[in-house]
């Protein structure tokens, strides 16, 4: 009995660790389609059809748990500033690949959970030790590295894709604060707000789109609805601590996939800084890992 319990719970993990690469490539997929998509119409047009598209995957999620639901909010003024961050994020991200190759700009995106340790120790009073600031004050370094340190650093694509990053760092956190909201009135509100922001920044800036273009805008909501879906349940199948590695896998499917669609090879000094995140971002998630499961008096003293 024991060993047949044991190995569906092996099976479990085995899909949750599937479902999470799926759901990444998905997500690098979609962000593929935005750059390719930005070449074209603008950001605010792109937005809008998105929004819909990503409806199509919320409409069944939200009649199942009622609409009353997305009116049930907890700590309102976090909930709009949360949607704030996520449009921010969004708008941001499709600035940025419009003139940066997919590789640079998840480079920045990957030291997300950077900025989600550094953040946190201030507004979610998780206090962390010296070993993992140092680690954030390396991943700092590669986004600088990343940022090729000299005046195109200040560039607007590349100050795009750094706030970008940020805005989604502080999604991240205010998820945490807000985690007894249901995933769907979450992603609901978010592509309102994306939605509205498209429909504002479209003005004047909106063009005809053939039918494969306006089915790619709708197939980016959908695509990112589904990749979310697919992520959200491989965290109910599998630890957070065996899935948390594999989310870098984007960065490889923005490598292969920059190049494969547009002949983008990214430079020495990207390759460099994200190998510095990556690894800041692995030690950092490591380091809580062995707080969270291992007994405090076999841990380093600084508690972290």
């Amino acid at each position: 009995m024991n060993v047949r319990k044991a190995a569906a719970n092996g099976n479990l993990v085995l899909a949750g660790m599937l479902l999470m690469l799926i759901g990444d490539f998905m997500f690098s997929l979609n962000d593929a389609m935005g750059k390719w998509l930005v070449a074209s119409f603008s950001v605010g047009q792109i937005l809008v059809i998105r929004s819909f598209g990503s409806f199509i995957v919320l409409a069944p999620m939200i009649a199942r748990q009622g609409s009353d639901a997305l009116f049930r909010l907890e700590q309102p003024p976090l909930q709009l500033l949360r949607v704030a961050m996520t449009t921010l994020d969004v708008g941001l991200f499709y600035a940025a690949v419009a003139y940066l190759p997919l590789a640079d700009v998840m480079t920045f995106y990957m030291a997300g959970p950077i900025y989600v340790a550094a953040i946190s120790h201030f507004f979610l009073d998780e206090k962390i030790g010296w070993r993992r600031w140092l680690a954030v004050f390396a991943g700092f370094l590669g986004v600088l590295i990343a940022l090729r340190p000299s005046a195109a650093m200040f560039s607007w694509p590349s100050l795009f894709g750094l706030g970008g990053s940020l805005a989604f760092a502080m999604t991240l956190v205010l998820g945490r604060r807000l985690r007894q909201t249901s995933d769907a009135t979450l992603v609901a509100w978010q592509t309102v707000g994306a939605l509205a922001a498209g429909l504002t920044l479209s003005i004047g800036n909106w063009r005809a789109a053939s039918a494969l273009d306006f089915g790619a805008m709708l197939a980016l909501g959908v695509v990112a609805g589904s990749a979310h879906l697919m992520i959200t349940r491989s965290l109910k199948l599998a630890p957070a601590s065996l899935l948390a590695p594999l989310q870098y896998s984007l960065l490889l499917w923005a490598i292969i996939l920059g190049f494969v669609f547009f002949g983008d090879i990214p430079d020495a000094q990207i390759i460099i800084g994200s190998v510095v995140i990556v690894l800041a971002g692995l030690f950092i998630f490591h380091r809580k890992n062995l707080v969270d499961t291992i007994p405090k008096d076999a841990i380093a003293r600084d508690g972290h």
